[in-house]
């Protein structure tokens, strides 16, 4: 019990930083697979931009219900030279007993040699209750072809030679994995009118030396927007995990809609 009262203790100091830095306007930014093509946009004027959510819920009946979800996520661009940060925190609580509880920190420098030409590098850091993800941890690197000429529409392949570590524990296991996989995706983003954006990518990763070891994910979500640099956004995101943790199911979905801010 004392164990647990800590751990509270320790998730709740926490929440309460990360809603003390949104609210200061610090700007620091959850899915198995991080789609970073839902953060570029297409801009070659500024430097700054990228979008922020927040909702955070209370609930008290005979139940004690919080659930904190913050994304914050920035992109900088100078002249070849692109930056892209992603910070999300998913976490869930009932009367004091964790039911979700996952993040990522995604970080990705992008230098492109021509328009329809770019190498990129990535770090990130996850964990994932539900998955029994205690950590993973990427570093990879890789090309990236743009494969349209559109303001309206583009499309983007890329893949990446990466070192993926992962600690799975669960009262079923406690391992440790060290593989190389690739990681390969197909994006697009269309923009029909003004105030809408559609973005979809599928993420292909099979380790390298199994290849009937793989995930696959589509990411997909389509803004629509309101007023200036608000916007209402609804999405889908699909995982499938031929080799998930024991105990954990193959295929894993998310629905969600809510608002989303924007700034460029």
């Amino acid at each position: 019990m004392e164990k647990l009262d800590m751990k509270i203790a320790q998730k709740s100091r926490w929440i309460y930083l990360v809603v003390g830095c949104l609210f200061l306007g610090t700007l620091s930014a959850q899915a198995q697979i991080v789609n970073v093509e839902s953060l570029r946009r297409v801009s070659d004027t500024s430097r700054w931009s990228g979008n922020a959510s927040l909702s955070f819920n209370l609930i008290k009946n005979k139940n004690t219900l919080f659930n904190l979800r913050n994304t914050l996520q920035v992109q900088y661009l100078y002249k070849q030279h692109l930056v892209l940060f992603i910070n999300e925190i998913n976490f869930k609580e009932v009367n004091a007993k964790n039911l979700v509880d996952k993040g990522i920190q995604h970080f990705r420098y992008n230098y492109r040699f021509s328009k329809s030409f770019a190498w990129e590098g990535f770090v990130q850091s996850q964990f994932d209750e539900i998955s029994a993800i205690d950590f993973r941890g990427l570093i990879g690197t890789g090309p990236r072809f743009k494969v349209s000429k559109s303001e309206m529409y583009n499309f983007f392949l890329g893949t990446a030679l990466m070192f993926e570590y992962e600690k799975i524990e669960n009262a079923l296991e406690n391992v440790r994995n060290r593989d190389f996989r690739n990681s390969s995706y197909l994006s697009f983003s269309l923009f029909p009118k003004e105030n809408i954006s559609i973005v979809s990518t599928t993420y292909f990763q099979p380790r390298l030396n199994k290849w009937s070891d793989f995930r696959i994910s589509n990411d997909s979500k389509v803004v629509i927007g309101i007023v200036k640099n608000l916007g209402l956004s609804i999405g889908v995101k699909y995982l499938y995990d031929a080799f998930p943790a024991i105990g954990i199911p193959k295929e894993q979905y998310r629905i969600t809609n809510g608002l989303t801010y924007s700034f460029d």
